[in-house]
């Protein structure tokens, strides 16, 4: 077994579990961390133990004994100019969602790993889970038979959406559906051929501008029909963060 040196970027809620996690793998020989926040960098440096902790990310792009980076800054905007460097810098990259703000942002991502050789990939924590992993099972054994529609409603109550909601102006399609898009993708083994989505306005509007809820609709390229909501606007007193 190769151990590896492990960077994380952004330590806050994402970021400071990943790096607890990391610091306790067998497969990370040092650890590395990197936060703006003076405060928060001192906690998870308390937490972690690394070997490094500073709070300008490009001293982990051009340290090249670090193979691997975990991005999970935000606001959103920094991801694309992270992932960035470090793809260039030859590093191997797990960036949290969004990928990017804009298409080609994402594109371009994508084309520098390529042209790097290098693996990177976007933390969908449902791939692990294991109940989502056992209905990829029973569908790959053909147990289900074919698959004709798949549905997921995933919700969030205010108090999450507007943490959420207020660092950018995203939609909770951007934010939440794309968990759920990238699980049954992952499901159906299939991909995509049309898609629609539309939203409503209401609570969130004053905030940031985004919608409430949106429905999203996607017909994929095996004959199944997916359809998958996503909305942040349930009553503060709403007893579980989210209601998948």
């Amino acid at each position: 077994m190769r151990q590896v040196e492990v960077a994380v970027t952004g330590t806050g809620w994402c970021g400071g579990m990943r790096a607890e996690s990391l610091a306790k793998s067998a497969l990370v020989d040092k650890l590395h961390i990197c936060e703006v926040m003076p405060e928060r960098l001192a906690e998870v440096r308390a937490l972690s133990n690394p070997a490094t902790a500073t709070d300008d990310y490009q001293d982990i792009v051009h340290n090249p004994a670090m193979e691997v980076v975990y991005i999970s800054t935000t606001p959103e905007p920094t991801h694309y100019p992270i992932a960035r460097d470090c793809l260039k810098a030859g590093k191997h990259v797990l960036l949290e969602k969004p990928i990017a703000m804009e298409l080609a942002e994402a594109d371009d991502l994508i084309n520098i790993a390529a042209e790097q050789g290098v693996k990177f990939t976007i933390g969908y924590s449902q791939r692990f889970n294991p109940k989502i992993a056992w209905a990829k099972k029973n569908i790959a054994e053909g147990k289900l038979s074919k698959i004709v529609n798949v549905m997921v409603s995933r919700h969030l109550s205010r108090s999450l959406g507007s943490r959420i909601a207020g660092r950018v102006k995203l939609s909770p399609a951007a934010m939440e559906s794309t968990h759920d898009l990238d699980f049954v993708y992952w499901l159906l083994d299939a991909k995509p051929t049309k898609v629609y989505s539309q939203g409503a306005y209401g609570y969130m509007e004053k905030l940031n501008g985004s919608f409430d809820c949106m429905w999203n609709t996607v017909n994929m390229d095996n004959g199944t029909l997916v359809v998958i909501g996503g909305g942040w606007n349930l009553p503060r007193a709403y007893p579980n963060y989210c209601g998948t």
